[in-house]
């Protein structure tokens, strides 16, 4: 083994420590040098991709879309649900005495008026009821006439003349009551309406409480429809809605709320919301269906898209507007919405134009070309 001499000043030494490592050092060096290149090279790829990406943007053709010009106006949220017609009222006419059916002045369908004679009981014996207890009160009227001039010259005592009195308010009873039962056996209409049924046949014996016709009061109707709990406050402000008939070749008729029950009717929990209707003219008939057209609430100055223009992606929905020939992506906050529009409550504001058709062909900042420009609702229903 050689002796190599050891350096002794600082110099030497830091000669001698340089000249030991240099092949370190070179690969270090190197290590750094391959470090930059690769991240040079990396860079420039980087770039030389977005250039191709924008060419390739630039070389794609204009898309072809159909603008909206946005204006306020006005939109409301609305329900539309099923009804039936009912009569406003409904009554049962009972026999209030017993006896035979002797006469029947109508039939079912006709129109009555209050006071019309319907039907006719055997009056034989409430006459001669009315002729007895007529006897009797007209003899008790003379006795207490008779004895009150007695009284007056003191020949009868007190007591026999207010039995005297008693007597003839009793009499007096008995007579007007055999004159009402008289009255009940000519059977008359209590309301104007329309015989629904009839039970009262010529010949029937009746006993009280027995059915002799139903009538129909419709000359103003009942529409019934079931309002859904959540519709409930709402509905609850409405004071008329409007109603449209099928049957009568989809008249539509104003009709006036008149009760909402304070609890649900059925097991559907649905809340009869009940509408008064006029019906002079005879032709709505009970037992019709009808929709009824419920307006929750009106919105005006209000934006309003289709609801075709929305895109929903990821839980986010927008919409592209154009600008200067150029698709803008546009996040929007809905509201209510009515047939097939919708209202924007955040996200455009009047006089921007959305792309309503052409819309799921572009991209954000993509060239568009326009090819018609709308300006009304008309334009855009589907």
């Amino acid at each position: 083994m050689n002796n190599v001499p050891q350096p002794t000043t600082t110099r030497e030494k830091t000669v001698f420590f340089i000249w030991n490592n240099l092949p370190r050092f070179i690969l270090l060096v190197m290590v750094v040098l391959i470090c930059i290149l690769f991240l040079a090279i990396k860079e420039q790829s980087k770039s030389i991709a977005a250039d191709k990406a924008a060419e390739v943007r630039q070389e794609k053709p204009k898309v072809n879309v159909i603008t909206f010009t946005l204006s306020p106006t006005t939109i409301t949220d609305r329900i539309n649900l099923p009804g039936t017609i009912e009569p406003w009222t409904r009554l049962r006419l009972m026999s209030k005495l017993r006896g035979t059916v002797t006469e029947v002045l109508v039939k079912e369908g006709d129109h009555v008026t209050e006071g019309d004679v319907l039907a006719r009981i055997e009056d034989t014996d409430y006459r001669i009821g009315l002729s007895r207890s007529e006897a009797a009160y007209n003899l008790a009227q003379a006795e207490y006439k008779r004895d009150k001039s007695m009284y007056a010259k003191g020949v009868i005592s007190t007591a026999t003349l207010d039995a005297e009195k008693s007597r003839l308010q009793t009499s007096k009873a008995d007579y007007e009551n055999a004159k009402l039962l008289l009255s009940r056996t000519t059977i008359t209409a209590p309301m104007s309406g329309v015989i629904r049924t009839l039970t009262a046949k010529v010949g029937l014996q009746l006993s009280t409480g027995d059915p002799i016709a139903e009538i129909f009061e419709i000359d103003r109707l009942k529409g019934v429809v079931g309002i859904p709990e959540q519709d409930v406050n709402a509905v609850r402000r409405i004071k008329n809605v409007n109603i449209t008939i099928k049957a009568l070749h989809n008249r539509r008729i104003n009709a006036k709320t008149y009760f909402l029950p304070p609890s649900p009717d059925t097991i559907a929990r649905l809340y009869n919301l009940e509408l008064e209707i006029d019906n002079n003219t005879g032709e709505i008939l009970p037992g019709m269906f009808f929709r009824a057209d419920i307006v929750k609430m009106r919105m005006t100055d209000a934006i309003v898209i289709p609801f075709y223009s929305v895109i929903t992606q990821n839980n986010e929905q927008f919409v592209y507007t154009e600008e200067n020939g150029v698709a803008k992506k546009k996040a929007v906050t809905l509201g209510i919405m009515e047939k097939w529009l919708i209202q924007v409550t955040g996200g455009l504001r009047a006089g921007e134009k959305i792309i309503v058709e052409g819309h799921r062909d572009v991209e954000d900042n993509q060239k568009v070309k326009v090819i018609k420009s709308l300006s009304n609702t008309e334009g855009l229903a589907l």
